[in-house]
Protein backbone atom coordinates (compact mmCIF):
# COMPACT_ATOMS: atom_id res chain seq x y z
CA UNK A 1 0.00 0.00 0.00
CA UNK A 2 1.39 3.63 -1.01
CA UNK A 3 3.91 4.95 1.43
CA UNK A 4 2.22 7.42 4.01
CA UNK A 5 2.97 10.87 5.22
CA UNK A 6 4.72 11.67 8.23
CA UNK A 7 3.29 10.41 11.46
CA UNK A 8 1.28 12.21 13.71
CA UNK A 9 2.50 12.72 18.07
CA UNK A 10 -0.69 10.64 19.33
CA UNK A 11 -1.65 13.77 21.36
CA UNK A 12 -5.20 12.74 21.47
CA UNK A 13 -7.03 9.39 21.77
CA UNK A 14 -10.61 8.52 20.14
CA UNK A 15 -12.86 8.18 23.03
CA UNK A 16 -16.57 9.25 23.87
CA UNK A 17 -15.02 12.66 24.45
CA UNK A 18 -12.93 13.09 21.50
CA UNK A 19 -16.04 11.50 19.42
CA UNK A 20 -17.42 14.75 18.51
CA UNK A 21 -13.92 16.10 17.81
CA UNK A 22 -13.15 13.39 15.12
CA UNK A 23 -16.79 13.85 13.58
CA UNK A 24 -16.99 17.11 13.50
CA UNK A 25 -13.35 17.21 11.78
CA UNK A 26 -14.52 14.84 9.04
CA UNK A 27 -17.93 17.10 8.73
CA UNK A 28 -16.21 20.17 8.07
CA UNK A 29 -13.66 18.56 5.47
CA UNK A 30 -16.05 16.64 3.52
CA UNK A 31 -19.87 16.64 2.97
CA UNK A 32 -21.19 13.25 4.46
CA UNK A 33 -24.60 11.57 2.09
CA UNK A 34 -26.03 8.65 0.60
CA UNK A 35 -25.25 6.84 4.03
CA UNK A 36 -22.32 8.61 5.41
CA UNK A 37 -20.32 8.02 2.03
CA UNK A 38 -18.35 10.87 0.21
CA UNK A 39 -17.96 11.71 -3.27
CA UNK A 40 -14.27 10.92 -4.24
CA UNK A 41 -13.52 14.29 -5.28
CA UNK A 42 -14.05 15.09 -1.30
CA UNK A 43 -12.63 12.16 0.44
CA UNK A 44 -10.25 13.03 3.22
CA UNK A 45 -6.97 11.34 3.24
CA UNK A 46 -5.94 9.48 6.01
CA UNK A 47 -2.52 7.70 7.47
CA UNK A 48 -3.08 4.15 8.67
CA UNK A 49 0.16 3.08 11.05
CA UNK A 50 -0.23 -0.94 11.93
CA UNK A 51 1.47 -1.11 14.89
CA UNK A 52 2.57 -4.11 16.81
CA UNK A 53 1.21 -5.44 20.61
CA UNK A 54 3.95 -3.15 21.69
CA UNK A 55 3.11 -0.20 20.11
CA UNK A 56 5.78 -0.16 17.81
CA UNK A 57 5.47 0.50 14.01
CA UNK A 58 5.60 -2.40 11.36
CA UNK A 59 3.85 -0.38 8.80
CA UNK A 60 2.16 2.28 7.60
CA UNK A 61 0.41 3.57 3.87
CA UNK A 62 -2.28 6.14 2.91
CA UNK A 63 -6.02 5.54 2.47
CA UNK A 64 -9.16 7.43 1.95
CA UNK A 65 -12.68 8.78 3.86
CA UNK A 66 -15.34 6.83 2.88
CA UNK A 67 -17.04 6.87 5.98
CA UNK A 68 -17.50 7.49 9.48
CA UNK A 69 -19.20 7.59 12.52
CA UNK A 70 -18.88 7.56 15.82
CA UNK A 71 -17.56 4.21 16.34
CA UNK A 72 -15.66 3.24 13.27
CA UNK A 73 -13.95 4.60 10.15
CA UNK A 74 -14.33 3.22 6.61
CA UNK A 75 -11.23 3.99 4.22
CA UNK A 76 -9.86 2.83 0.33
CA UNK A 77 -6.55 1.54 -0.12
CA UNK A 78 -4.68 0.13 -2.79
CA UNK A 79 -2.45 -2.77 -2.04
CA UNK A 80 1.15 -2.29 -3.44
CA UNK A 81 3.19 -5.14 -2.45
CA UNK A 82 4.08 -8.46 -4.30
CA UNK A 83 1.54 -10.79 -4.64
CA UNK A 84 0.92 -13.58 -2.07
CA UNK A 85 -2.05 -16.34 -1.81
CA UNK A 86 -3.33 -16.76 1.66
CA UNK A 87 -5.83 -19.89 2.35
CA UNK A 88 -7.48 -19.04 -0.90
CA UNK A 89 -7.54 -15.30 -0.93
CA UNK A 90 -5.12 -14.05 -3.23
CA UNK A 91 -3.86 -10.76 -2.99
CA UNK A 92 -2.26 -8.60 -5.72
CA UNK A 93 -1.20 -5.30 -6.91
CA UNK A 94 -3.89 -3.00 -7.22
CA UNK A 95 -6.54 -4.74 -5.54
CA UNK A 96 -8.74 -2.70 -3.61
CA UNK A 97 -9.21 -2.75 -0.12
CA UNK A 98 -12.08 -0.93 1.83
CA UNK A 99 -10.91 -1.48 5.42
CA UNK A 100 -13.27 -0.65 7.74
CA UNK A 101 -11.79 0.18 11.74
CA UNK A 102 -13.33 0.09 15.09
CA UNK A 103 -12.68 2.39 18.28
CA UNK A 104 -15.10 0.01 20.25
CA UNK A 105 -14.37 -3.53 18.83
CA UNK A 106 -11.34 -5.40 19.10
CA UNK A 107 -10.75 -5.79 15.15
CA UNK A 108 -10.51 -4.70 11.97
CA UNK A 109 -12.31 -5.94 8.88
CA UNK A 110 -11.11 -5.45 5.25
CA UNK A 111 -12.71 -6.40 2.21
CA UNK A 112 -11.04 -7.16 -0.43
CA UNK A 113 -11.37 -6.30 -4.20
CA UNK A 114 -9.83 -7.17 -8.08
CA UNK A 115 -7.82 -3.86 -8.81
CA UNK A 116 -9.14 -4.25 -12.52
CA UNK A 117 -12.47 -6.20 -12.95
CA UNK A 118 -13.49 -5.41 -9.29
CA UNK A 119 -14.60 -8.80 -8.41
CA UNK A 120 -15.00 -9.21 -4.78
CA UNK A 121 -12.56 -11.70 -3.44
CA UNK A 122 -13.03 -12.15 0.43
CA UNK A 123 -12.65 -10.47 3.30
CA UNK A 124 -9.13 -10.45 5.73
CA UNK A 125 -9.77 -9.38 9.62
CA UNK A 126 -7.21 -8.47 12.08
CA UNK A 127 -7.64 -8.93 15.85
CA UNK A 128 -6.25 -5.93 17.34
CA UNK A 129 -7.14 -3.52 20.18
CA UNK A 130 -9.59 -0.66 19.37
CA UNK A 131 -7.99 1.73 17.04
CA UNK A 132 -7.89 5.34 17.42
CA UNK A 133 -7.08 8.49 15.56
CA UNK A 134 -4.71 11.78 15.66
CA UNK A 135 -5.61 14.42 13.37
CA UNK A 136 -5.29 12.70 9.78
CA UNK A 137 -3.45 9.50 11.29
CA UNK A 138 -4.97 6.39 12.09
CA UNK A 139 -3.28 3.42 14.66
CA UNK A 140 -4.16 -0.07 15.21
CA UNK A 141 -2.09 -2.47 17.67
CA UNK A 142 -2.14 -6.06 16.34
CA UNK A 143 -2.77 -8.86 18.42
CA UNK A 144 -1.25 -11.31 15.79
CA UNK A 145 -4.33 -13.40 15.04
CA UNK A 146 -6.20 -12.86 11.46
CA UNK A 147 -8.80 -14.21 10.09
CA UNK A 148 -9.62 -15.15 6.31
CA UNK A 149 -13.33 -15.22 4.75
CA UNK A 150 -13.95 -16.50 1.43
CA UNK A 151 -16.69 -15.03 -0.43
CA UNK A 152 -18.86 -19.03 0.11
CA UNK A 153 -17.96 -18.24 3.65
CA UNK A 154 -15.19 -20.81 4.40
CA UNK A 155 -12.96 -19.20 7.28
CA UNK A 156 -9.65 -19.74 8.13
CA UNK A 157 -8.05 -18.58 11.66
CA UNK A 158 -4.06 -17.55 11.19
CA UNK A 159 -0.98 -17.20 13.33
CA UNK A 160 -2.29 -18.42 16.72
CA UNK A 161 1.11 -19.32 17.70
CA UNK A 162 2.29 -15.96 17.86
CA UNK A 163 -0.41 -14.51 19.59
CA UNK A 164 -0.09 -17.39 22.14
CA UNK A 165 3.22 -16.22 22.48
CA UNK A 166 2.53 -12.27 23.06
CA UNK A 167 3.18 -11.59 26.72
CA UNK A 168 -0.57 -10.12 26.77
CA UNK A 169 -2.48 -9.44 30.06
CA UNK A 170 -5.38 -12.02 30.73
CA UNK A 171 -8.31 -9.27 29.83
CA UNK A 172 -6.88 -8.65 26.72
CA UNK A 173 -6.14 -12.08 26.07
CA UNK A 174 -9.88 -12.93 26.40
CA UNK A 175 -11.02 -9.75 24.66
CA UNK A 176 -8.66 -11.50 21.84
CA UNK A 177 -10.44 -14.43 21.70
CA UNK A 178 -14.40 -13.32 21.96
CA UNK A 179 -13.27 -10.96 18.82
CA UNK A 180 -12.41 -13.79 16.89
CA UNK A 181 -15.65 -15.92 18.33
CA UNK A 182 -17.51 -12.64 17.05
CA UNK A 183 -16.22 -12.31 13.40
CA UNK A 184 -16.75 -15.88 12.68
CA UNK A 185 -20.03 -15.83 13.70
CA UNK A 186 -20.56 -12.80 12.12
CA UNK A 187 -18.94 -14.23 8.69
CA UNK A 188 -21.17 -17.45 8.35
CA UNK A 189 -24.34 -15.47 9.50
CA UNK A 190 -23.68 -13.14 6.06
CA UNK A 191 -24.10 -9.80 9.25
CA UNK A 192 -21.95 -6.88 8.79
CA UNK A 193 -19.89 -6.23 7.85
CA UNK A 194 -19.87 -9.69 6.22
CA UNK A 195 -23.29 -8.60 4.19
CA UNK A 196 -22.46 -8.04 0.76
CA UNK A 197 -24.55 -5.54 -1.37
CA UNK A 198 -26.81 -6.98 -3.85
Amino acid sequence: MSHCSARGDRGWSHSPSSAGKLRSFYTRLAYRHNGGRMPPELQAQVSIHKLDAHGSELWCYDGFVLSTSDTQITLEARFDREAVDIHGLQLRNGDRFVETFYFDRWYNVFAIYHGETNAFKGWYCNITRPAWMDSHHLYAEDLALDLIVLPDRQVSVMDQEQFEALKLPGFERNKAHAALDELIRLAQAAEDPFRLDP
